[in-house]
Formats: C-alpha cells, sequence, structure tokens
C-alpha cells in the first residue's frame, strides 16, 4: 500500500507556506510517491499551477483546501465572540466536488469574511456533495473540543461532520509532529474512531519541503508577523518536523495505526477531478432580431468598412472576408460583438477610448468595427500577428478608456452580463531580489545600512536573480565568499526569492464568464471588491473571457482638450478622420517640445527624438519601438541611416521593399514574419510561429526552421509547400546571414501594431499641444491635479511657450484648469481643503446670482455647511479673492466671523420660518443661500511678498504668482551640479551620470526640517530643500548637524554639498556634508565649471553629426592612449548613455585628443 500526503501548505498560504510548488512535487516524485494534495489556507490560489506541474511529474494532483471554520455562523461578525476560527479540510473528489469546492471557498470571502474567509455548517451542507472532509490539524473543531477536555463535544463534531459529507467521506485526522498537545488529544482520537467508525487519516502539517527548511519558513514568518528571528514571543513553529515526510517515516510514527496510512492513498484513488482546458466559456451576446451572431457581426463590418474606406476594393473584400472566415471557423464571433458593444457604449456616451492597443491593431475587422483606430492596410499591420489560425489561442483585446470614466464600462458590462459573471481578477507582489535581501537582512537584525548595502549590489534588471548577481558582480560576490553574516543571509534570501508575498487586485483584469463565475473559478475579496482567485493566465487557460479595462491619463486629458476647443473656439475634432501628415507637430517633436506628449515626453526619448527629427508618422512608430533595452543599439545606424538614405544596404536585394520603411534597419516583429514570408515563402500563419520561436530562443525550432528557411520544405499533411530562399533567387550566404539576423534580434523586435497604437496617441497630443496649446496645456495640469511636482513642470513649461498660469479665482475658476483668454486659470480641484460638495456649491451659488462683489456677498450666497472654514482660508491663501481684494491678511482676518454670521442667520431665518413650514427641511433649504452677511475690513497691511508666496505653496503646491528664487536662478544654475529635476530623470530612467555616493553641489530654500535622536543619544536632521524644479530631502548626519544647525532655517536660501543616495523605491536624497548661506558664497570660488572634466568621471558627449560607430571607434582609441582610473561617461547623439571599458587619467593631452572629435564643451 502507499501513502498519500492530504495535508499541503504550498507558497499560495502567502508568507506562511514555504513549499514551492515546482520542488514539492519534484520532490513527492523523488520519495516514490504517486499522488499528492493541496490544501492551502482558505484560499485555492495555486491549485492550477500545482495541477498542471504534478501532471507533468507523473503525480496524481488532489485539489484542496483547508478552510476557516466561523465559530458561529459565517455571517456573525462579533470581535468577542467570533474572533478565532477552527479549520477543516476540503478534498474535491469529483468535479461536482470541485464546483462545490469553489462554491464553499468563494462565499468565505464574500459572505464569511471577519479577519479570515470562514465557512460554516449550514453553507457545507449546501455544497458537500462529491468532497472529502477530514478534521484537519490542532485548530480543527473536533481536536479544540478534545484539548478542551470536551470529548462528548468533540464526537458531537465529528458526527455532525460525518452526517454534512456522509459516511466514509468524513475522516479523523490524526497529526504527530511531536507536539505536547497531540499526545494529549492523539489516543482520544483513535478512541473518538472506534466509537464512532469515522476513519483515520494521518498527515504531517506540510509547511515547507526539506527537514532543514525549517529556518527560511521560519523568516518567513518573521516577515509576515513584522518581527525578527531573535524574538522570544512571536508565532513561531515549535520544531522542524513540518516536511514533506517520505511514506517510510510516516509508517513508522503511526506504526500503531497504519490503517490511517494507507487510508491516505484510498482517498486519493477516489479523488479524480480533471481541470478543463479544452473548451471556452464566453458570455453569450444576443444579437437583434433577424440575425444570428455571425450575420450580425458581418453586418456591422461591412458597414464599417464602407464609413472607414469608403470604397470597399476587392483587395479590401479578400482581407476582410478572409479574418472574417477565420474569426468564425476558430469561434469567436461572440468575443468580437462582446468587445464591439462595450466599446460601442463608452463612444455612444462620449467616454474616450484609445485608438487600440497591442496586435489588435493588425486587424481589419476591430478597424471596421472601430475597436482600433490605424488602418492595417495603410501601415501594413499583420492580421496573423494578432490571430493565428495555425496556432489557437484567445484573442487579446485591451482597451484604454478615459480614466475618469473608464468605470461607467465596467459598470455596463456587470449590468449587461450579471454581477455574478463579472469579476476582477486578482494579481500577486513577489519577493523581489533586493526586496528579499532587504527583508531577510531586517528580520536577522542586520544593520540596514548593510542590509541596504548588499541591496545596492544587485544589477537592475527585470530577470535578475539573486544567483545571477551574485555570478556577475565580483563585489557581491566576494561578499558572498568572506563574511559568514551575509553569506548567510543572502542563502535565506535565495531561497525566499520570487515567492509571493501578498495578493492583491489587477489594476485592468476583469474576467466576464456564461455562468456564475463560482461555476469555474473561486473568488476573493479585497478592498477593491470581489476578484477572482487566478491570475489572468489561468484565466484564460480555463476558457475564460479575459479583457483588460485599462484607465489612461493621456485620454482624459484629449477628452477634456477637446471639450475645452468645442467650447471656446466652436471647433468640434474628429481625430479619427484626421490624416497623420502635419508638418508643424513633427517640427515641434523634433524641436523637444514634448512635455505632456504621450510616450515622448522622458528626458532621454526627448532627445532620441531632436536627434532623430521624425518628419512622419512611420518615424514616431519606429521611434517608441526603439526606445527600449535591446533596440536602442539600432538606434545610431536608425538615425544615420535616415539621414543618408543612399549609404544604405540590404544583405539582400528582396529585403528592400521590408526594411524600406525602416531605412534598412529591422525594428518590428512583423518584418521577421515578413521576411520569412516574401523571401522563403512561408504562409502567414506559420511566420507567426517561427516569429514566436526565435523570441523564445527555442534552439532546436530555430535549427530546424533555418534549414526550411534556406533550403524549403515539401507539402505534408499539416502544412504547404516552403520553397525556400534558394529556390527564390537568394544566395545561400545572404540567406543565412539573413535568418541569423533576425534571430539576434527577435528577441527584442517590437510589436508594430502595438507601436502604431501607442504612436497615434503621441501624434493626437502633439496635434493639440501644437495648435491649441493652452487647451491642452489646462487639460494636461488638471490630470495631475495634487502632484505638486508635475504640476510644477507644467507650469515652467506654460511659461516657456508663453502661456501665463492664473491663480484660482472663486468668480472665474471651475473645478478643472480652464482657459480664459489665452491664459489658464487654476482649478478649484488643484486647490488644498477642496472638496466635490465644496466645489459644486461654490458654482451653484455663482450660476444661481453671478458673480460675487466681495467675500462678504461670496459667503452669503452659500449654503454654509457644504464650504467649511478650511475651504475659505484655503481659497483666500491661495488668491481664489485677490481680483476682489488683493489684500489677503484682511481676508484672513474677517472670514471667520463672516463664517459665523453666516451660520447665525441661518439658524434665525430656520426659527422664524418654523411657525410657518411644517418641514423643517424645506426650511433650512429655504434659509441657506439666503444669509445676507457684512463686515467692516480692518485697517491692515497686506502681507509681504515672501509670505504670499509661502501660502500659495501652502494650498496650491506650486507658485503662482512668483517664486521666491526667481532673483537667484542664475546663481543656482552656475553653482550647482544638480537639481531637482535631474535626480528625478535619474530615478527615472536609470541615468547613469548620476549614481549612489557621487559627489553634488545642490541648492535651494530649505522648506522644512525635522530631527531625531539616534541611538547613541546624538541630534541629527532631514530637511526638504526646494529649488526651481521641485524638492528634495537632504539627509543630516549628527558631526555634519552639529556644525551647521545654525543654517538650518525654513526658508534659508543655501547651498548644500554632499553625495547622493539612491534607494529602490525611494526618491533621490542627499546627505550633506556642509552647508552654506547661498549669499556667503562666492561665485567665482565656488563655482561648478561645467565645461571641464568633473572630479568623477569624465562625460564625453557624442556629435550628432558623425556616424556614431565611427566617433565611437575613434574615441576608444583615444582613451586606450591614457590608462588611469577615472571612469568615462559617453552619451550618444540619441541621448543614450554608456561607460566605457577603459579607464583614463586626467591630463590636458586626453581632453585636446577627445574636443578633436567631439567639439569643444563636449567633454566634461
Amino acid at each position: 500500500m502507499a501513502f498519500t500526503h492530504l495535508h499541503v501548505h504550498t507558497e499560495y498560504s502567502l508568507l506562511d507556506g514555504a513549499a514551492r510548488i515546482e520542488l514539492l512535487v519534484k520532490r513527492a516524485a523523488e520519495l516514490g510517491m504517486d499522488s499528492l494534495a493541496i490544501t492551502d489556507h482558505g484560499v485555492m490560489f495555486g491549485v492550477v499551477d500545482f495541477y498542471r506541474a504534478a501532471k507533468k511529474a507523473g503525480i496524481k494532483p488532489v485539489i484542496g483546501c483547508e478552510v476557516y471554520t466561523a465559530a458561529r455562523t459565517r455571517f456573525d461578525k462579533n470581535s468577542e465572540l467570533d474572533k478565532k476560527q477552527g479549520h477543516l479540510v476540503l478534498l474535491a473528489e469529483s468535479d461536482e466536488g470541485y464546483r462545490n469546492l469553489i462554491k464553499i471557498v468563494s462565499r468565505g470571502y464574500t459572505e464569511g469574511f471577519y479577519y479570515k474567509p470562514r465557512v460554516d455548517n449550514e453553507l457545507l451542507r449546501q455544497f458537500s456533495k462529491g468532497i472529502i472532509a477530514t478534521s484537519a490539524c490542532l485548530a480543527g473543531r473536533v481536536q479544540q473540543e478534545l484539548l478542551n477536555g470536551n470529548y462528548e463535544g468533540a464526537k458531537r463534531e465529528a458526527l455532525e461532520y460525518e452526517d454534512i459529507f456522509g459516511k466514509n467521506n468524513f475522516f479523523l485526522e490524526i497529526q504527530d509532529q511531536g507536539l505536547e498537545e497531540e499526545k494529549r488529544i492523539n489516543p482520544l482520537l483513535k478512541k473518538l474512531s472506534k466509537e464512532t467508525g469515522i476513519g483515520l487519516v494521518a498527515t504531517n502539517d506540510v509547511h515547507y519541503i526539506n527537514k532543514e527548511d525549517s529556518e527560511f519558513h521560519d523568516i518567513l514568518l518573521c516577515i509576515q508577523t513584522g518581527s525578527f528571528v531573535a524574538d522570544t514571543d512571536r508565532m513561531r513553529f515549535p520544531n522542524s518536523e513540518f516536511y514533506l515526510k517520505s511514506e517510510k517515516e510516516m509508517r513508522r510514527i503511526f506504526a500503531d495505526i497504519p490503517e490511517a496510512i494507507d487510508n491516505t492513498h484510498k482517498i486519493a484513488e477516489r479523488c479524480n477531478m480533471e481541470f478543463d482546458f479544452d473548451h471556452q466559456h464566453l458570455p453569450e451576446f444576443i444579437p437583434p432580431d433577424g440575425y444570428d451572431t455571425k450575420s450580425y457581426l458581418r453586418m456591422l463590418c461591412e458597414k464599417g468598412a464602407a464609413e472607414r474606406y469608403g470604397e470597399i476594393t476587392p483587395e479590401l473584400r479578400s482581407r476582410l472576408e478572409y479574418e472574417l472566415s477565420t474569426i468564425e471557423n476558430m469561434g469567436y464571433v461572440e468575443y468580437f460583438l462582446i468587445v464591439w458593444d462595450f466599446i460601442n457604449y463608452a463612444k455612444s456616451n462620449n467616454i474616450t477610448v484609445g485608438p487600440g492597443r497591442g496586435s489588435a491593431a493588425g486587424s481589419i475587422v476591430a478597424y471596421s468595427l472601430k475597436i482600433t483606430d490605424i488602418d492595417p492596410i495603410k501601415y501594413n499591420l499583420i492580421f496573423e500577428r494578432f490571430l493565428n489560425p495555425e496556432r489557437v489561442s484567445m484573442p487579446d483585446i485591451d482597451v484604454d478608456f478615459c480614466y475618469v470614466r473608464r468605470g461607467e464600462v465596467i459598470d455596463y458590462v456587470v449590468r449587461k452580463y450579471g454581477r455574478e459573471k463579472v469579476s476582477q481578477i486578482i494579481t500577486f507582489g513577489t519577493l523581489k531580489a533586493k526586496a528579499a535581501i532587504r527583508d531577510v537582512g531586517r528580520v536577522l537584525e542586520l544593520p540596514y545600512a548593510e542590509a541596504d548595502r548588499i541591496a545596492k549590489m544587485v544589477p537592475f534588471d527585470l530577470h535578475m536573480t539573486l544567483d545571477k548577481a551574485i555570478q556577475i558582480n565580483p563585489e557581491l560576490r566576494q561578499a558572498y565568499e568572506t563574511d559568514s553574516r551575509i553569506r548567510h543571509m543572502l542563502d535565506m534570501a535565495r531561497k525566499i526569492e520570487g515567492m509571493p508575498r501578498n495578493a492583491s487586485t489587477h489594476a485592468a483584469g476583469v474576467v466576464i464568464s456564461k455562468n456564475p463565475l463560482d461555476e469555474y473559478v473561486p473568488l476573493y475579496m479585497s478592498d477593491k471588491g470581489v476578484s477572482a482567485q487566478f491570475n489572468m493566465t489561468t484565466i484564460e487557460e480555463l476558457g475564460l473571457l479575459k479583457m483588460d479595462f485599462l484607465g489612461l491619463r493621456n485620454l482624459t486629458v484629449i477628452a477634456d482638450a477637446l471639450e475645452a476647443i468645442e467650447r471656446i473656439h466652436g471647433v468640434r475634432i474628429d481625430f479619427s478622420k484626421m490624416e497623420f501628415d502635419d508638418p508643424e507637430v513633427y517640427k515641434i517633436i523634433a524641436d523637444g517640445n514634448t512635455l505632456g506628449i504621450f510616450q515622448l515626453e522622458s528626458g532621454g526619448m526627448t532627445q532620441f527624438m531632436k536627434n532623430l527629427a521624425p518628419d512622419c508618422f512611420e518615424d514616431i512608430i519606429a521611434g517608441i519601438s526603439l526606445y527600449r533595452p535591446g533596440p536602442m543599439d539600432s538606434i545610431p545606424a536608425y538615425i544615420e541611416n535616415k539621414k543618408n538614405p543612399d549609404k544604405i544596404t540590404y544583405t539582400d536585394p528582396h529585403l528592400e521593399p521590408v526594411l524600406s520603411v525602416t531605412y534598412g534597419c529591422l525594428v518590428y516583429q512583423e518584418q521577421v514574419m515578413q521576411i520569412v514570408r516574401d523571401l522563403a515563402g512561408y504562409s502567414y500563419g506559420r511566420s507567426d510561429l517561427v516569429r514566436r520561436a526565435m523570441s523564445k530562443k527555442k534552439a532546436e525550432v530555430m535549427a530546424e526552421e533555418e534549414q526550411y528557411f534556406i533550403y524549403g520544405k515539401p507539402a505534408d499533411e499539416k502544412n504547404a509547400e516552403v520553397p525556400g530562399c534558394i529556390k527564390n533567387g537568394i544566395p545561400e550566404a545572404a540567406a543565412r546571414k539573413i535568418f541569423q539576423d533576425m534571430v539576434k534580434f527577435a528577441e527584442y523586435a517590437f510589436n508594430k501594431s502595438h507601436a502604431a497604437a501607442y504612436a497615434v496617441l503621441a501624434y493626437e497630443t502633439a496635434w493639440l499641444k501644437k495648435h491649441y496649446t493652452a487647451e491642452f496645456m489646462a487639460a494636461l495640469m488638471t490630470s495631475v491635479s495634487g502632484d505638486a511636482s508635475q504640476i510644477n513642470k507644467y507650469i515652467r513649461n506654460c511659461r516657456e511657450l508663453g502661456i501665463e498660469v492664473l491663480p484660482p479665482d472663486v468668480n472665474l475658476s471651475n473645478k478643472k484648469f480652464t482657459v480664459v483668454d489665452g491664459a489658464i486659470r487654476f482649478g478649484f480641484m488643484g486647490v488644498k481643503n477642496m472638496t466635490d460638495n465644496s466645489v459644486d456649491e461654490i458654482i451653484r451659488a455663482r450660476d444661481t446670482y453671478g458673480p460675487a462683489a466681495d467675500i462678504s456677498d461670496f459667503i452669503s450666497r452659500l449654503d454654509i455647511s457644504k464650504v467649511n472654514r478650511k475651504t475659505i482660508e484655503s481659497l483666500i491663501k491661495g488668491g481664489a479673492f485677490d481680483t476682489m481684494n488683493p489684500n489677503r491678511a484682511q481676508l484672513l482676518a474677517v472670514y471667520e466671523s463672516l463664517i459665523e454670521s453666516a451660520h447665525h442667520t441661518i439658524k434665525n431665518n430656520i426659527a422664524g420660518q418654523m411657525s410657518l413650514f411644517s418641514d423643517f427641511g424645506d426650511a433650512f433649504d429655504d434659509a441657506a443661500g439666503s444669509a445676507v452677511v457684512t463686515v467692516t475690513m480692518p485697517d491692515v497691511k497686506n502681507f509681504e511678498k515672501p509670505l504670499i508666496l509661502a501660502m500659495e505653496k501652502e494650498v496650491l503646491g506650486v507658485y503662482v504668482s512668483g517664486h521666491p528664487l526667481e532673483e537667484y536662478a542664475e546663481k543656482l544654475k552656475n553653482m550647482c551640479s544638480v537639481d531637482t529635476d535631474m535626480l528625478a530623470r535619474a530615478a527615472e530612467e536609470g541615468d547613469s551620470e548620476l549614481r549612489d555616493g557621487m559627489k553634488v553641489i545642490a541648492g535651494g530654500m530649505i522648506q522644512s526640517k525635522r530631527t531625531m535622536i539616534t541611538k547613541k543619544n546624538q541630534m541629527m536632521a532631514f530637511i526638504e530643500v526646494e529649488d526651481l524644479y521641485g524638492m528634495t530631502e537632504v539627509i543630516i548626519f549628527p558631526k555634519t548637524y552639529e556644525k551647521y544647525n545654525h543654517m538650518l532655517r525654513e526658508d534659508s536660501i543655501v547651498i548644500i554639498r554632499g553625495s547622493l543616495q539612491f534607494r529602490e523605491d525611494e526618491a533621490p536624497k542627499i546627505i550633506a556634508d556642509s552647508i552654506e548661506d547661498i549669499n556667503e558664497v562666492k561665485n567665482e570660488a565656488k563655482r561648478v565649471d561645467r565645461t571641464s572634466p568633473s572630479d568623477d568621471f569624465i562625460r564625453v558627449e557624442l556629435p550628432g553629426d558623425k556616424p556614431a560607430g565611427m566617433a565611437l571607434a575613434q574615441i576608444k582609441e583615444i582613451l586606450g592612449r591614457y590608462p588611469g582610473e577615472k571612469q568615462v561617461i559617453i552619451r550618444l547623439a540619441d541621448g543614450r548613455k554608456m561607460r566605457a571599458v577603459e579607464k583614463v587619467k586626467s591630463c590636458t593631452e586626453l581632453y585636446s585628443d577627445l574636443y578633436r572629435i567631439t567639439g569643444n564643451g563636449k567633454v566634461r
């Protein structure tokens, strides 16, 4: 007889289970087991992954869950009576049992959640069919009664469970991990089994795989509970027995009850649930009368194509028919109708929808249905990149909506298909490499600075692992090999790296099903509502419809700008009817005026666009595709070939029709597909399969395809003939080189359909910025209301463009930023302490009574219950009454008495009306807004300009009427090596010039100061320093604090020398070495010379008028002549930076040689 582990917690018992599914299944196979269960705490997150892994390893998967049982009912939620839960293991015996299990687990969340997802006997009885239950661990209700000395109570619990699940479907679970409590109750469990006839099952409460894993499991528990390993009073497991034991070990432990071991395998043999990955469960789309789904889709496409193209040519007709036939044959008609329907709803309700996203832009059906707005014929986009008849998989159309109104579309879908059939989707946060180091370092009580130092040694890369980091970083490897404490920390971090840490809701994912969702997937409840417990990939594998409803801020910007343009100018703009051929639009991009332009506003991308000087839509598509790791290497060649088309060469002339649009460079996945089709005769579908094989580096497949590409392949039962390049007149050597070039590039090649959709938004936002600049900038600032750094950046851009930004005004402002006579008026929602209710009331009063004459008039018209003191104070400080009375000191002196008078008048009015009105509500409504209040203004002088500016900053987040540092702007520019804008870009883009520990000089005004006492009882401080671009935090350690404390006064304008501190997920900071008053710093003595090489390293800027390859070769040769210790950073013409391998010595001869290549001022 065999043994099966039926009580197993995987990594999806978050920060409690430490058994990774892949390794768990592998170990079970090594132990000779033929079956294994998964029973995570209250959830079924990992059951599909477990099922697949077990099947792959030849092990029978038993799907289950250890549910939490409510102390009373699942609906009772009293903190004294219901905080504790019991445990119960449920196993799916059949497909029906699985469906019942997911209903139980789902309702534990949707109905019973209180600290934990809880179920009760009523729920278990309702969905008991097809489920085998066991009494679980010491936390089970039977075991708890025994521990409390209540044998009869335990017997009642056991018999009730047997009654719920049926004879031979409930078992008493017996465990022996060496615990005192187990020794007490195990004899009683055996007795109970004999008395009731309920069978015993022996389990180990598996939380990790091997005995030695107990230490890293303990570290996981500490991370979960926020405690330290050394803490004595914390949650911990009592020993290291909670691992995946062998059958031999289990039989030895339970030698006196071998039937309890045998029963585990008997139960596993009974469990025969299978997941269905072969059927789809799309929601039903009901077409109008007179149509079935196929005819309705065809009608919509015919109508849409006529609107898009006017005349439908034979070429268009053929492409449309091909796509429709493919969609029909693959069974996706309803999919397209469902997507069309909610996009049509959005557009019919003036909800802005994006032009498309991903490979769907390659479909003429999607274009005809107005799902996408890019003409796939005009831009040579390929349908098979989206839907390949030779590779059946669910289509994937992600849709962008205005982020303010995205929820309306989801609400429509919920109404149409039913709340029980629509849900959000779960996602998991994982312990990444650096976070794992910091977490383990904390629980082991290593100094934070030390753990942080080690974490920073891990190179930044999306796919970086600790094993890889130790291998490639000599400094990290040395620390690992020479310091036992670091080695131990890293070993533990390697064990927890990549494990799921927490569950959250996917930002955009929505699943829609044919029947109620809990027929297919378990549900989870978070603060964002109900979501499916399976991630997006698993949802699709199970044949469910997954959609991404993405909220895109830029679409809201476009919608707001278009509304303002129509309101102010009477012009209605329809981008869907616009060509992408305005030279003025490309000029502002080429000039670097890209702030606010979708995808093009980062520092690096702006520089790339300036160097590229795009003059057509294809350049924007290519730019978006190239500006990523990997393809960036092609940027210099792309720019050079664009500027010198006569220098473009092709390996074979057959490539020219494919690559001419990208100046001879291979940029897109679609080009790979077109090359294998046009040169070697592949079918459309097979060309996509080859692209996928290349991108995934499937070596065997690629070697085989290379032969077919060059020499051809005869037809067989499944595939048409591939003629091959040689048969099509391409020399063997050229064909081989072309294939190898494609293989090298395919891993990084970008989806042109996706880039084209992004390029549409880039063009539209650039068009708006060029032709309706004020309206666009107002919409842009509205979209970032509350983000002071972004508002500040866009205000600076407005000033550069000659657009005045005005403070808020109670008579002129609206909720959003608005355009007034070419200037932009600050919106109410950009003012601190403003709420939707207060803004609506101010606008209501203004619309009803007209502009207010003064503050008394303003307050007397309001329902003062909706506009509080803080709101009016903020409006005064922000300058919203300046057009009535610019003396803010006077206004702040009287506003509270005016509010009191308004309240008093309303009370008197209500009291006087009570005898006339029986309904108090009517009396209050009439009294509110009619409180006439007046006041005599005190004779006080207005505040000084610095204080007025400080008030603006306090309530608006930015300075509007001026800036306290304006007079120091030139001085700061000359004296400082960094500013907040540079630091922000460095954090955003990983700027290699600014690095952790680098010495810098910064300056600005001290805005705030916070002090603290160190463990050594010394004083240190944190100050916020503001310059013309934003705010930076400066850390001042005790020695520096003691020396410069007298300088740390708020509003002082200072120059700070220090070191940069970069930490993951934090804004860059400066650790101060010295602090000086800006007025006491001698300009010449302290000036940073920006034209001579810095102390830290040499920066070399490549000229844009010389081929990059030639310039790099010359610079490399020069650097080789002057070996030394100084690092060299080279900035390419496209804005990218690279670190030279050669280190050099700083000397006049080096600089002279470099100047000859780069030009004076290009070396610093």
